[in-house]
């Protein structure tokens, strides 16, 4: 006989980001709110040959304040930023793990490429010093499932545990499914988000032959990211992790938890299109963000607030404000919608994460963060997106959207908690 599957609120109890605001989500949302810039000039390698020179870098981050230094030294700088993430998160959301039953304690971190700087450095050893210079924690450093695993062996977590590769909607499809464990009852709490660390020569070489990057504000670094701006001319990249405590909502009462928001809906689509290029015509993201917002039993009208995916690429947000007009129709005009990405730059599969602490934040405080250098009016995106200026608003209900190279898309409901 078939097991009944059950049925389980899912709730937000804790969040932890690391991004070049700094450490934690303190500095983060205050940083936010203030409309503050994090993306500088690159310091971490030379940059004279490339067209952009600017990101979001992480400074001032000590890994050793989060695990072991000698294991640290085993492992590649996204899964340092996710497992600190991780125990940020925990330690926010006041989880004791002592007292959690190991078995039904899963973690989901995701990330879209993984160890950059692992392949960087050990490819060097390989064709200036021959292959026995390559290090034998090279292929466990690299992949991107291993930061679920180091996390899971930092905090004893036994449950379902994954890596999920999905570009920059990664992160975003780490939530969802997480959600989906809980509510399914597999699970009592999950870790979910994700991490990257890609600002290094050769994801910066990568992206900049692609024509990707921001390079028309070198000498500005921090006006570079400007989404639905009609200066746009490229995404600026940003690196760090996003990590989300979810549990049953029985679970979270049981040990008295504080409550943030409501998870009730994802849904992911793909656009088969392009490998790049989003969908011009926003079907499969406009249907996912439709879907989420149904399968809540709620109606487009209810949606207030998007976090959207706003890259600063000119198509990108051109058609990603197809997409919402097209899943909420006039009401979309009625909705707030911001990027954060113009002020954290892009996390790629880390961005999910950082956005949906940004959800969670912002249904809990009444807040909404600004999408800044939003300063020339381009026709093609003609939405509300709180421009320059956060702003208050009692929202109940609010849509994080992903997309990602392959045309995945992945789309969150989150709720105010009644």
């Amino acid at each position: 006989m078939n097991e009944a599957r059950t049925t389980n609120r899912v709730v937000v109890t804790g969040v932890g980001t690391i991004n070049s605001h700094g450490i934690g989500i303190d500095i983060l949302w205050e940083s936010l709110l203030a409309g503050k810039s994090g993306i500088d000039l690159v310091t971490s390698f030379d940059t004279s040959d490339f067209p952009s020179k600017v990101g979001a870098e992480v400074r001032d981050f000590d890994v050793g304040q989060f695990m072991d230094p000698k294991e640290a030294r085993r492992n590649d700088r996204y899964t340092h930023f996710a497992v600190a993430a991780s125990k940020l998160a925990l330690e926010h959301a006041a989880v004791d793990v002592t007292k959690l039953d190991p078995d039904r304690f899963g973690v989901l971190v995701g990330s879209g490429i993984g160890g950059m700087e692992t392949i960087q450095k050990q490819s060097r050893r390989l064709y200036e010093g021959g292959p026995r210079k390559v290090s034998p924690f090279m292929i466990p450093s690299l992949i991107a499932n291993i930061a679920s695993g180091v996390v899971a062996i930092e905090v004893g977590a036994r449950g379902p545990n994954y890596g999920i590769v999905s570009a920059c909607s990664s992160s975003t499809h780490t939530i969802g499914e997480s959600f989906r464990i809980l509510r399914d009852g597999d699970a009592d709490i999950m870790i979910a988000g994700g991490s990257e660390a890609a600002v290094t020569e050769l994801g910066y070489a990568g992206f900049c032959s692609m024509k990707a990057m921001s390079t028309s504000y070198n000498d500005e670094p921090t006006r570079s990211s400007r989404p639905f701006d009609k200066g746009r001319d490229g995404f600026v990249m940003g690196e760090g992790a996003g990590v989300l405590i979810l549990e049953t909502l029985e679970h979270a009462q049981a040990r008295g938890a504080e409550i943030y928001c409501e998870v009730s809906g994802y849904a992911a689509t793909c656009d088969a299109y392009h490998i790049t290029s989003p969908d011009p015509e926003g079907k499969a993201l406009g249907a996912a963000i439709h879907k989420v917002v149904t399968m809540s039993g709620l109606q487009v009208d209810d949606v207030d607030y998007i976090n959207a995916h706003g890259t600063s690429t000119p198509y990108n947000d051109k058609f990603e404000t197809g997409a919402i007009k097209r899943a909420l129709g006039d009401h979309a005009y009625k909705t707030l919608v911001s990027s954060t990405k113009s002020m954290t730059g892009h996390l790629l599969g880390a961005a999910g994460g950082i956005e949906s602490a940004v959800c969670a934040m912002a249904l809990k405080t009444g807040k909404i963060p600004p999408t800044i250098n939003n300063e020339e009016k381009d026709d093609d995106c003609d939405l509300d997106y709180v421009p320059n200026v956060m702003r208050e608003a009692d929202i109940k209900v609010a849509v994080c959207n992903n997309s990602g190279f392959g045309g995945h898309n992945a789309s969150l409901l989150f709720k105010k908690f009644i």
